[in-house]
């Protein structure tokens, strides 16, 4: 039976059978010849967890962490001792961000691996390498003004340089090997089958084994924490939100109690059908409260409080901002709210309430 198919009471808990995570510099085994390594980043979140898999004749790595020196310096540490000094001969990445492809053209150009992922993540990783923006576009700065961004702080990083793509994230050579849904594919000595997710990044990548209970479930499939769906210039309109509770349930037909998921973020788990349904809830939770919410019009920079629960510092202000706009336009889309423009070029988002008709009155 599916995890989709069981009662509440049916479901296993969340459990965290490795307790502690690897230091920067050791590996883990957390199956014969799976290695679970983790690498710094300089930010809130302040780790990835990659995965190094024993091929016998070298390793397949999936993720890599952000291009800095120090993370280079720590993969050449790995390589040479935890890792054996075999040589990496395939880097697998489960999606476009640069704390999981960061390294992917350093590992090829230096290393000689090939690199596997899906289409989609290396388009995107390809064309955000190569646009370097010394200033905001004007495109990000519309966005920003409409989602209603503090006039202060929208003139601030008018003039600020952006983060770009590249200052964490290696060149990137033409090449690789496309990752499709209902691949089979073999590394660490097992068969495995790809499986896409959406809403935190277009078609990323899951990968579940045939042979054993292993998952590598990359920023689709995370434990404590949600995954950032966020709605960017790009594609303004975009419903990330819809495409993340679509993958949630599709992918509860393959969830097992009993499955090892190995995360992008935080400890390796089991119990992926509850953890499943719970990351589809609470999209479900933070849709009902912001609707709550826009009983008055309000600009999506005024929506953080119902749908965080928490204040919002500016370290966060900008993911907070990108994920209330895709509750917004997943609201939109269904029906359930209204927009226009205010006075100051923002969005007004107000909920439309469906008022009960009156019966005409009796006689004439």
């Amino acid at each position: 039976m599916s995890g989709a198919g069981k009662t509440a009471a049916q479901r296993g808990q969340i459990r965290y059978p490795f307790e502690q995570p690897p230091a920067h510099d050791a590996a883990i085994e957390v199956a014969p010849g799976v290695f679970w390594l983790r690498l710094p980043l300089p930010m809130k979140l302040d780790h990835v967890n990659v995965y190094a898999l024993d091929d016998g004749d070298g390793w397949t790595i999936v993720d890599t962490g952000f291009d800095t020196r120090r993370t280079r310096e720590l993969w050449s540490s790995l390589l040479a001792g935890p890792l054996g000094g075999r040589p990496l001969k395939r880097v697998l990445v489960t999606h476009h961000h640069p704390d999981h492809i960061g390294l992917a053209g350093w590992f090829q150009a230096e290393h000689g691996a090939e690199l596997w992922t899906t289409r989609t993540a290396w388009l995107f990783a390809r064309m955000l390498a190569l646009d370097v923006q010394e200033r905001a576009s004007p495109e990000a700065i519309a966005f920003w003004r409409d989602a209603g961004m503090d006039a202060e702080l929208l003139a601030t990083r008018a003039e600020e340089r952006p983060f770009n793509f590249s200052d964490v994230v290696a060149p990137m050579p033409l090449g690789f090997h496309r990752l499709r849904e209902g691949q089979a594919i073999a590394m660490g000595g097992r068969h495995w089958i790809v499986r896409m997710g959406n809403g935190h990044a277009p078609e990323h990548a899951t990968l579940w084994s045939l042979d054993d209970d292993l998952v590598i479930g990359g920023d689709q499939l995370l434990p404590s924490i949600s995954a950032n769906l966020g709605v960017y210039a790009t594609e303004p309109d975009a419903d990330p939100v819809a495409d993340w509770l679509e993958s949630c349930e599709r992918l509860s037909a393959f969830a097992r109690d009993d499955q090892l998921v190995l995360p992008g973020h935080k400890l390796p788990f089991t119990g992926l059908p509850l953890r499943l349904e719970q990351m589809a809830e609470n999209h479900h939770g933070a849709l009902s409260r912001l609707g709550e919410h826009l009983s008055t019009p309000r600009r999506a920079a005024d929506c953080f409080s119902p749908l965080f629960k928490r204040e919002i510092g500016p370290a966060e202000y900008g993911l907070a901002l990108v994920e209330t706009v895709a509750h917004l336009n997943h609201l939109l889309h269904k029906g359930n709210v209204r927009r226009w423009r205010g006075e100051d070029g923002a969005w007004l988002w107000q909920r439309i309430t469906t008022r009960p008709v009156r019966p005409a009155p009796a006689g004439g």
